[in-house]
């Protein structure tokens, strides 16, 4: 126990490190764009003298660090800048609106991606080699090639009329009928090249694990094949396809930004960094483009936690 929570102190401790380096990068990268942040906000009709005034109230001037150290100080602090001409629209306004929908896509892509490719694999594995194996390789290398956002302009096409492919999302506590089948076509998108490549994961992880001594020890001893399955072989053989898994969840993050755009739902792809992008705000691709940064590092932080839960040998590392 004392190592675990060691391990999970390190984890800790290594989070305000990865939020403050990537935040360092995002404004570093934003800080090359050749838009000018006082036009944007103060428009076209803006004179050269206003212009310079914005800067200097805005220390648009200053050394680059002393920026970098004032938005940090204003990031922690809950604040991420304004957006639009002319007004004090907050982009943390807009992210807390948007940043939800993003990670409903996300994990219910990854629902279908555990719930699917999990049995897929273990079915695989215990019919090593016969028809079964070979026909799960054949889809799973299928969903591999597959892209998410060809496939979402497919389906956009397929369904239109039949099932909602654009327009408002409905909230889940209001109408969960309603927001799962606006949700419905955006994650099977998401989740297909996730399944397939899941599901070669835990196959070659369960068949390692069936190869193993211990298992032909036990099923020679008596003890039926599906309960050393169940018992044991399971709980050692998912331990590689959860890391994978936490890995795909970037993976899955960086594609949902991508599949709203396609399905028009309102997440940090469309509402946050597409918009803009177009309106040439770049306070507000910034602080988009940092959260979804930062929620990735999170995200990848808990499973490994989890991971340190289910894998007694690190533990005892």
């Amino acid at each position: 126990m004392n190592n675990l929570l060691r391990l999970i102190g390190r984890r800790l401790v290594a989070l305000p490190i990865m939020v403050v380096g990537v935040s360092f990068l995002v404004f570093f990268i934003m800080s090359l764009s050749p838009i000018d942040p006082a036009y944007s906000a103060l428009g076209e009709t803006a004179t050269p003298e206003a212009l310079e005034e914005y800067r200097v109230q805005h220390g648009l001037n200053d050394p680059f660090l002393v920026q970098y150290g004032r938005y940090l100080w204003n990031m922690l602090h809950g604040d991420l800048g304004t957006y639009g001409v002319g007004t004090s629209n907050h982009v943390t306004d807009l992210v807390a609106k948007a940043l939800p929908i993003t990670l409903q896509l996300t994990f219910l892509g990854l629902l279908f991606a555990v719930l699917i490719s999990f049995p897929l694999g273990v079915l695989a594995a215990l019919y090593r080699d016969r028809w079964p194996d070979q026909v799960i390789r054949i889809f799973s290398v299928i969903g591999i090639g597959t892209p998410s956002f060809w496939l979402a302009a497919l389906l956009v096409l397929g369904f239109v009329g039949k099932l909602p492919v654009s327009g408002p999302l409905p909230a889940f506590t209001v109408d969960p009928g309603g927001w799962f089948l606006r949700m419905l076509l955006p994650a099977i998108a998401l989740a297909v090249p996730v399944i397939g490549q899941m599901t070669r994961v835990v196959r070659t992880s369960m068949v390692e694990e069936l190869d193993r001594d211990y298992v032909r020890t036990a099923i020679g001893a008596g003890i039926p094949k599906r309960i050393v399955v169940a018992r044991n072989v399971l709980r050692n053989a998912l331990i590689t396809p959860v890391t994978v898994l936490g890995l795909r969840i970037g993976y899955l993050m960086g594609g949902a930004v991508v599949i709203e755009i396609i399905f028009s739902v309102d997440g940090m792809g469309k509402a946050v960094l597409l918009k803009g992008i177009q309106e040439n705000w770049v306070t507000l691709v910034q602080g988009g483009a940092l959260v979804v940064a930062i929620a990735f590092i999170v995200v990848n932080i808990i499973v490994d936690m989890l991971y340190l839960l289910i894998n007694p040998r690190i533990r005892s590392v």
